[in-house]
């Protein structure tokens, strides 16, 4: 029987295992640099309280990379190993991010969800947040060597 899976702040310690449970996630996309060891303690050292792991016993099922700008929280690369999903997992993290997020007074966060991510645009909607049709996402890259690999496990 399992025990209780954990909800806790990310720590640079979790990267090995949130990196592998990248890759188990088909159709994700893992950036060469930004999601590199490097980058990812880049990240946690500019937002070191908002990213967020799940863990049953020592093994990390669930991330998500969160953090701000002063004025707007951001989710990246939100997702529950298969084999925990439907489980209150993706939802417990993403309240405990959002609560960090308040505490350090971000009163608006949003994410982003490629239009093929079938499961995750699903759990959104559910879970309550609102699909924006009144904007448009724009992108520029600033480094080509930062190569985006999508997992097609």
């Amino acid at each position: 029987m399992r025990q209780k899976i954990q909800i806790r702040e990310m720590v640079m310690e979790d990267y090995g295992q949130v990196h592998s449970l990248w890759k188990t996630i088909r159709g994700f996309g893992i950036r060469s640099i930004d999601d590199s060891g490097e980058g990812v303690e880049r990240f946690l050292r500019r937002n070191p309280s908002t990213s967020v792991v799940a863990v049953d016993e020592n093994r990390i099922v669930g991330a998500i990379l969160c953090g701000h700008d002063g004025r707007r929280g951001c989710f990246y690369h939100v997702c529950v190993h298969e084999d925990y999903r439907k489980q209150g997992i993706g939802k417990a993290m993403a309240v405990f991010a959002m609560k960090a997020l308040q505490k350090e007074q971000i009163n608006k966060v949003s994410l982003i969800a490629f239009k093929k991510n079938e499961v995750g645009n699903h759990f959104w909607k559910r879970v309550g947040w609102t699909f924006r049709d009144d904007l448009n996402y724009y992108d520029f890259t600033l480094n080509d060597a930062n190569i985006t690999e999508f997992n097609s496990i």
